[in-house]
């Protein structure tokens, strides 16, 4: 595969990897740099763009081809580990995961069956609505203040979040907003530890806390995420919250990231509330996402 490849060919050809190799394991990290880019974006990208995680499409294609031998006669066993799958049960549970029946009711009945397309990528780039972002290159930094580890959700507000801020008292806000000493500035929103899949219910570090310099103190009844130096990507939006946000965070992926030359590093996402309404109903805020040239 070519250096400098798109992130959308980049997919295409994970896709096709996947379709000729459904009994292998993928080895996306290799695809990933002969394609010049990491395993780590490209998990990103494919789960922000396709809504799953590259392990669950697989399972959903192995599954969708698998149903076809079902119906036949051949033995599980030899259908079980066509498809990567050591024994009939690891691979009666996959099929009862993605069809919803038991791979028995299907060669009796035929069905019912769910079926997977195979995925394609594709690039609809329109240009009438003009992303406000900026790239800031940053020292490292510290970020400190109160975590707790809590589900990933990608619509709407997080109760796990939501809980975690309002257990927190009330002048402790004050406290931590006078404890910041660098950008982003003010209260932070920190997502940290995500799963590179993205999928949706697994567990992530969120920290509500400030930016402090590197080398700043740690109060001993906070917790500390060290932020490495390098380049930060911030789009600032406006509107209902949290929807415009998502909103944003979700065009990273489908507009910004496949138009520019740049990808995803490791490191924290943050967010910082520049201006709220008082009940929080819309906001103007900055997502900071850690990145580096392509």
């Amino acid at each position: 595969m070519s250096k400098g490849a798109t992130v959308i060919e980049i997919l295409n050809r994970l896709v096709d990897e996947i379709e000729s190799h459904l009994g292998d394991d993928i080895d996306i990290d290799g695809i990933a740099a002969a394609s010049g880019t990491t395993g780590y974006h490209v998990r990103r990208m494919f789960s922000s763009l396709s809504g799953m995680p590259v392990s669950e499409y697989v399972r959903r294609r192995r599954m969708t081809v698998a149903a076809s031998d079902v119906v036949g006669s051949e033995d599980l066993l030899s259908i079980a580990v066509r498809y990567g799958y050591g024994s009939t049960e690891a691979f009666g549970r996959a099929f009862r995961a993605v069809h919803g029946v038991a791979h028995g009711v299907v060669r009796r009945d035929g069905g019912p069956l769910r079926s997977q397309p195979q995925l394609r990528f594709r690039l609809t780039v329109e240009g009438s609505i003009p992303m406000d972002v900026r790239i800031t290159e940053r020292d490292a930094f510290r970020l400190i203040g109160h975590a707790a580890r809590v589900p990933l959700i990608h619509e709407g507000a997080n109760p796990h979040i939501q809980a975690h801020i309002a257990s927190l008292p009330v002048d402790e806000h004050t406290r931590l907003k006078r404890l910041g000493d660098t950008e982003p500035a003010g209260i932070l929103q920190v997502s940290a530890d995500v799963d590179a899949d993205y999928a949706e219910g697994s567990e992530l570090t969120y920290l509500h806390g400030v930016a402090v310099s590197a080398g700043s103190p740690v109060p001993d009844d906070l917790d500390a995420i060290e932020v490495d130096r390098g380049a930060w990507a911030v789009f600032r939006t406006s509107g209902a919250y949290p929807a415009a946000l998502q909103a944003a965070w979700a065009a990273t992926a489908t507009e910004w990231f496949p138009s520019n030359p740049w990808r995803l590093r490791p490191g924290p996402s943050l967010v910082a509330v520049i201006d709220r309404a008082e009940d929080f109903s819309t906001a103007t805020t900055e997502l900071w996402l850690p990145i580096e040239r392509s």
